[in-house]
């Protein structure tokens, strides 16, 4: 499962959003109360799921799911540095910065003005701080031991921090970092917050949001009026707006009614989903899907990942038998209608392990026990 962290300023609709996301409201509250992380997983939307469900009509439908962290906030900062003995924040495999961008007297705003570029730059220093101290006693611990002996796996961990900190040092966050191969993976593993991929959620004013276009076209515009324009430019970072106010009344209507109120507003999804889509692709994941009677399940890899590696998402006896696996797009099983009409088509092929699964794929694993 995908594991992301909501951050945030005080009264920017950080733990609104987490509570509408999840539902986990009362939990949400009760953890907050005692100063805990409230933890809840929220299901991926996908249509082809839906479809695929109404094919096979399967005793059980499970979408993919993303859990979501929400840690209580107070003051003017959510505080990198309390972040960094959490647990559950230094193992998120993405953040979710949620910027206010709303005016409400009635709500005020630490800083005291509106200002979300201001806000984002100051929570991405708090991570950059946090992780340079983090690679400098990484790196004293280094030295230290390459003194008693000498080991090219150290050497090499040294030069990776030594980079990792010379960025730090002129603010730079390490997602902005071009590492590769074996450096990316060792990076992961001193999980540091400045890494990992961003999104930030734009907490828009009701007249923003309804300002008509395209999804895409809004989020550029919200962007560019919160003074965000830069921050998209650097990797693994993107950006999503939503108007809490506007979700807390959609998440009280019925689905028909729902699905009215966006049509009105010119959305296709409410703005709780497109954060959850958001973050899913923004870590580059995609899903394939297994179907039957019994159930049809979506199954989240990362982007390139082998068939081999992919049956193992479901059990590793069925990767560690991996015999062959049989596949269809999505495309092809909608359109036909049944995987017998598929084959007839020859459009259902075998793949072996080495074969890379695509976004849609449905796939049957062929196993030896």
């Amino acid at each position: 499962m995908l594991r992301v962290a909501l951050i945030g300023f005080g009264s920017s609709g950080k733990t609104t959003l987490f509570q509408l996301m999840t539902g986990a409201r009362e939990t949400a509250r009760a953890g907050h109360a005692k100063g805990d992380t409230s933890v809840g997983v929220s299901k991926v939307p996908d249509a082809r799921l839906d479809r695929l469900t109404a094919m096979y009509n399967p005793r059980k439908r499970v979408p993919a799911t993303v859990e979501f962290f929400d840690l209580p906030t107070s003051g003017r900062t959510t505080g990198a540095q309390t972040l960094v003995d959490i647990a559950a924040y230094r193992n998120a495999d993405a953040l979710v910065h949620v910027l206010r961008a709303f005016r409400d007297p009635s709500v005020p705003h630490p800083p005291g003005t509106i200002d979300p570029a201001r806000d984002a730059q100051a929570m991405e220093d708090e991570l950059i701080l946090a992780d340079l101290g983090v690679a400098e006693r990484r790196l004293e611990r280094l030295e230290k031991d390459l003194k008693k002996m000498r080991s090219p796996e150290l050497e090499h961990e040294r030069d990776v921090l030594t980079v990792c900190r010379l960025a730090l040092e002129e603010g730079r966050p390490l997602r902005a970092v071009d590492f590769q191969g074996e450096d990316r993976k060792r990076l992961r593993g001193f999980q540091f917050f400045s890494a990992k991929p961003l999104l930030l959620v734009i907490n828009l004013d009701e007249s923003e949001l309804t300002g008509g276009g395209e999804a895409a076209t809004r989020v550029d515009r919200a962007a560019k009026a919160a003074g965000l324009t830069a921050f998209l430019l650097r990797a693994a970072t993107a950006a999503v707006a939503v108007c809490a106010k506007i979700e807390l009344e959609i998440a009280q209507l019925d689905r028909a009614d729902a699905a009215a109120f966006l049509a009105d507003l010119g959305l296709k999804e409410s703005g709780l989903d497109r954060v959850i889509r958001a973050s899913y692709d923004l870590l580059d994941q995609i899903s394939f899907f297994t179907v039957g009677e019994d159930e049809c399940r979506a199954w989240s890899i990362v982007r390139g990942t082998s068939a081999q590696v992919a049956a193992g998402e479901i059990h590793s006896d069925i990767a560690r038998g991996f015999i062959r696996a049989e596949v269809v797009g999505y495309e092809p099983l909608a359109t036909r209608g049944s995987m017998a009409a598929c084959r007839d088509h020859g459009e259902v092929r075998l793949e072996g392990k080495e074969y890379v699964v695509s976004d849609g794929d449905i796939i049957n694993f062929r196993f030896a026990t």
